[in-house]
Parts: structure tokens; C-alpha cells; sequence
């Protein structure tokens, strides 16, 4: 009997970070229990529906991992397609939007099982229950249903990340990446989790607070092994928050010094641990090959951190953070949310004003300002509806909600109107900032940096928005970045899928 299980990776707006490590480690482990794993990632193959039909045949199930926004849609396209072919084929949803929605996901009629959580080890059992043909009652970690009845078995317990198998990296066709991110380049996460309790943020819901990690050795060893062996030139860290381990992160930046195997790394963090770090470190971190680190300072209002439980995140850190970072020689994006509830225009100018001081003074510095997305799950879902936030109530209405896509209210009209108005101001300012005239080869991008940069300064200083001309000056020479992945530091399309 075929063994064969198909997973599937919708598509994602941007060039892809590498191949999915979410499917190569449930890959990794279907192996090791005898199955046969086919992956289709939609980023390196086009005609992705047609690829995913062709592969059920014979196949146990089709697995589909899923995050909040536009890779719904491509989800969808593909489940109802398996289903119009194999309606009795089972289709699992994994991920973290079903994990975080089991329920609402398993009301759509082409989904018969979702997998909540870690899902290395339960796909292995749902494998082995189709197989046999057994039944799902006792499979942990699964939501399932049986006509219109739905069941939500006992969570599974947490398995730490040292005792699952290395990610199925040889099933990787690493041309392709190549090719379609311009960049040879290589998903990996060393740890899950954060120990921090934002209240806008999907990943305390998920991980629980919870960090699980891989150890130094192995991480250095796998990292240093998959570089030389498939021959990379850059690793996207996906971890949640990196350095929470200070000891553990600077015993791989060692490894990796050490080894005198050269790539470029990345990750993201929050700026309190980069400040536990000694200047030496952060030294460390530039020679062992870290280019771009992705902070999520969000906001400089002491209010609008509080509402945010940001306890741990201080202004002089965010300076500091940058400070360092240039003696390291690393690049790194400051992520902004505005319109969270209880935010003024008097916290969003504080905002304003305190990065553009940042930006003037460091010139490594890069910024990724976002309008506040309400995801599922987070805790002030109840206080967003009494202030009237709409909550999707479907798979497909979820799959609408791109990263900045607009929802909130009091942000609308003539103060969203005033928002953006400021927001380009503000995104000008760095970008005139971090230019030289003298080395700008274009003649007119030289002559209305001169004009305008003085003018734009003294309006974001004042608040004074009226009659943008340094704005329409501006279009001549300027292209304002407004978006960027906290990942990688590369700049994002206007519809984003959030990662972190």
C-alpha cells in the first residue's frame, strides 16, 4: 500500500526566504517512520493546483500549513481542487491560523482535520491511523469531524526541539530558490517561542510563552554543514526572538566564527537582550558573518507601551540597540505599529519624532511601519470589539487580512488622511537621511535632497503637515520605501504576509 503523504506551501506575496521549513521537518519525520513525503512549495512551482493533483494519486493525505492572511486563499484553491478529485481523501490544515482557529477552520467544507500546535510527531500518527484505516479518538494535538460534528482532542505535549530529526534539507532544490529569490539562500530556526507577553502578538498565544531551542553544538554543526554542502550565501534565522539564551547565542556565533565557514546571517530579537550584550559581542556577532537583525520596538510612547505590555522595551535601548549594531557593521529595521487602541496623534508624533532622531544619528537603520492588523487569538480581541473592530468569522474572510490592511475605526478618514501624511514625512526623513548629496549620482536627487531635507526635519519637529511640497519635490528623485521583513531587512510588497 502507498505511503505517500502530500504537503502543501500556499503562495506568499515577496521573493521566497528559501524552501518551507515548517513541511521539511514534518518531511524529516515522516521519513523516519517509513512514509514518503512530496512537498510542493507554490513559490518555485507556478502551477501549483495542477502539481498538488497530480501528486495525490495514491497518496494517504493532503497536508496544507497555513498563516493568517493571503496564503489562505491559495489554501482554499487547492483544498477544494483535492477535494473535487479525492473527496474521500482526508485534508489536514497545520500552522499557526488553524492552530490558532481550529474550530472556525474546521467548519469549511474542505477541511476534515486540523493540526494544533507542534505537528512532526501528530501527522506521523494521523499517517499511521490512514494507513490502517483506524480510528482518530486518540491521536493528541487534532481537531476532526465527522459530518457535521466536530471533536478537539487533548492537546499534545510539547516535544523539545533537540529531539526531533534534522529538517529534509537534501529534498530541497536549491536552484530553484536561487532563482526565484535572486539569492542562494537558506530557512532555519535554532529556537520557537518568547518569553514575552505582548498583547498584540500571535506568538505568546501559540508557543505560550514557552522558549524551546536547539543547543549551540547542533546548531553550528547543522548550520555550518548545510552552508558548505548546498552552498549558501545567506541563513534567514526564523526564530521568534534569537538572543534569549545570550550565553547559547553567542556560543553560535562562536561556532560559526570559528568554523571559518563564510555566510551571512540573520534574525530578529528585541532590543533589551542586544543591550545585555558587550560591545565585543556585538563585534562577534559582524565577524561571524550577522548582516541584519529585525527589532520590534513598535512604538517610543511610554503610554502606548504600556497598553501594549511592552514592560521590557525602553527607548534608551532602541539607541543603544542601533549604536551597537553599527559597531558590528550589522543593518537593522525598527518594525512601528500606529492606530493601537488608546493611541494619540501626540504618541504616534512622539514616535515619529524619537526614530527620526535615531535615523539621523545611525545610518544602518531602516524602518517597517505597519497599521495595527488585529490577528486571531491575541488577548484584546474582546476589548477591540467593544470599540467596534469586526472579527472575521470565516476561513476566506481571514484570507483578506494582508498585513497594514486597515480595519480600525478611529483610523479612518481625515485622521487616517493625517496619518499617512505624516508616515510619508517620516519615511522621507530616513531615507534623506541616510544619503550624502555629494555622493548621489543623480544631479537632480542631489539638488532636492538640499532643498527639501531641512524643511522635513523642522515639520515632523512641529508636527506641521500642511501643503506636502517637499512631498511632490520629492517624486522627482525619491522612491519612499514603506515596508520591510523583519527577517531579512528586504523591502516587502504593499501586501505582506506577516512571519514572525
Amino acid at each position: 500500500m502507498s505511503r505517500k503523504v502530500v504537503l502543501f506551501y500556499p503562495p506568499y506575496e515577496g521573493d521566497p526566504l528559501g524552501a518551507p521549513l515548517c513541511l521539511l521537518a514534518l518531511a524529516a519525520k515522516l521519513r523516519e517512520k517509513n512514509f514518503e513525503p512530496v512537498i510542493i512549495d507554490a513559490a518555485i512551482e507556478p502551477a501549483y493546483k495542477k502539481a498538488v493533483c497530480e501528486a495525490l494519486d495514491g497518496a494517504l493525505c493532503l497536508g496544507i500549513s497555513v498563516l493568517t492572511g493571503p496564503m489562505i486563499r491559495g489554501a482554499i484553491e487547492v483544498a477544494k481542487a483535492a477535494k473535487a478529485l479525492y473527496p474521500k481523501l482526508p485534508v489536514i490544515f497545520g500552522g499557526w491560523h488553524p492552530t490558532l482557529l481550529p474550530d472556525e477552520t474546521l467548519a469549511e467544507p474542505y477541511v476534515d482535520i486540523v493540526v494544533r500546535g507542534q505537528g512532526e510527531i501528530t501527522l506521523c500518527e494521523l499517517a499511521e491511523a490512514f494507513a490502517a484505516k483506524s480510528p482518530l479518538k486518540e491521536i493528541a494535538g487534532i481537531s476532526w469531524k465527522t459530518g457535521v460534528m466536530r471533536t478537539h482532542n487533548p492537546d499534545r505535549r510539547v516535544e523539545p526541539l533537540e529531539d526531533l530529526p534534522v529538517a529534509a534539507f537534501d529534498m530541497v532544490d536549491f536552484d530553484a530558490y536561487e532563482q526565484a529569490g535572486h539569492i542562494r539562500k537558506l530557512a532555519y530556526a535554532t529556537s520557537i517561542g518568547c518569553p514575552y507577553a505582548c498583547n498584540y502578538c500571535t506568538d505568546m498565544v501559540f508557543y505560550k510563552r514557552r522558549f524551546n531551542a536547539l543547543s549551540a553544538e547542533r546548531v553550528v554543526r547543522e548550520l555550518t554543514d548545510l552552508v558548505t554542502r548546498y552552498r549558501i550565501e545567506e541563513v534567514a534565522l526564523l526564530d521568534s526572538n534569537f538572543p534569549v539564551d545570550l550565553k547559547r547565542a553567542m556560543a553560535i556565533a562562536k561556532g560559526i566564527y570559528d568554523s571559518g565557514v563564510k555566510f551571512r546571517w540573520t534574525f530578529q530579537a528585541s532590543t533589551d537582550f542586544i543591550c545585555r550584550m558587550s560591545e565585543d559581542d556585538i563585534r562577534l556577532l559582524g565577524a561571524s558573518g550577522v548582516s541584519y537583525m529585525g527589532f520590534g520596538t513598535e512604538s517610543t510612547s511610554d503610554t502606548v507601551l504600556k497598553l501594549m505590555n511592552k514592560r521590557h522595551q525602553r527607548v534608551d535601548e532602541m539607541y543603544e540597540t542601533a549604536r551597537r549594531a553599527a559597531i558590528g557593521g550589522i543593518r537593522v529595521t525598527f518594525n512601528l505599529i500606529f492606530g493601537y487602541p488608546g493611541e494619540t496623534e501626540a504618541d504616534r508624533q512622539i514616535t515619529f519624532r524619537t526614530m527620526s532622531d535615531i535615523a539621523r544619528k545611525y545610518s544602518n537603520v531602516r524602518f517597517s511601519p505597519n497599521i495595527f492588523t488585529p490577528y486571531p487569538g491575541i488577548p484584546i480581541w474582546p476589548q477591540l470589539r467593544e470599540l467596534g473592530v469586526e472579527e472575521p468569522t470565516s476561513l476566506q474572510a481571514w484570507g483578506n487580512l494582508a498585513l497594514g490592511v486597515n480595519m480600525l475605526p478611529w483610523l479612518q478618514d481625515t485622521n487616517l488622511d493625517r496619518f499617512n501624511r505624516m508616515l510619508q514625512y517620516f519615511l522621507l526623513n530616513g531615507q534623506l537621511a541616510r544619503k550624502k548629496p555629494a555622493r548621489q549620482a543623480n544631479v537632480l536627487g542631489r539638488l532636492v535632497q538640499q532643498v527639501i531635507d531641512n524643511p522635513v526635519q523642522w515639520r515632523i519637529q512641529r508636527n506641521q503637515y500642511a501643503f506636502p511640497w517637499e512631498l511632490w519635490l520629492s517624486q522627482f528623485s525619491e522612491r519612499i520605501v514603506k515596508r520591510r521583513s523583519l527577517i531579512t531587512g528586504k523591502e516587502l510588497p504593499t501586501e505582506a504576509v506577516n512571519v514572525c
